[in-house]
């Protein structure tokens, strides 16, 4: 494939399976990263079967924000302020790699959906650990 070519995207829609495989997607990479890795690994694990209830989470959480099926159930900032400390710029990392999963997967119009959804959470997760 050449510089000008783009790989066809999966998913023109945002939906139960894309979703799936966005968060899927994004966790291979975040378990791969140098720095986020360690910190998700201390605390899921490290094989398939101790990531999966992290997983089928994320797809809730992200069916419930992005699709409004109120899916998920739980409070993230309390699972985030119980975390041990950490350089709170990973969370540029988290979005970086967050967004470029979603330009993977989705046009640019849906992937601004979810990079507005994203910071926002980001942005709400920082402050809560901050001044925790």
């Amino acid at each position: 494939m050449t510089s000008s070519q783009k790989r066809p995207l999966k998913y023109d829609t945002i939906s139960e399976e894309s979703i799936q495989d966005l968060v899927d997607t994004f966790y291979t990479k975040i378990r791969a990263h140098k720095a986020l890795g360690p910190i998700f690994k201390n605390k899921i694990g490290t094989d398939s079967s101790q990531w999966k209830p992290h997983l089928e989470r994320m797809y809730n959480f992200w069916s419930s924000v992005m699709l409004g099926t109120h899916r998920f159930e739980g409070t993230p900032m309390q699972k985030h302020q119980v975390l041990p400390s950490f350089d709170l710029s990973l969370f540029d990392d988290w979005l970086t790699l967050f967004e470029e999963t979603a330009k993977e997967i989705h046009p640019e119009s849906i992937v601004d959906q979810y990079r507005e959804k994203s910071h926002l959470i980001a942005r709400g997760l920082k402050m809560g650990i901050k001044y925790k």
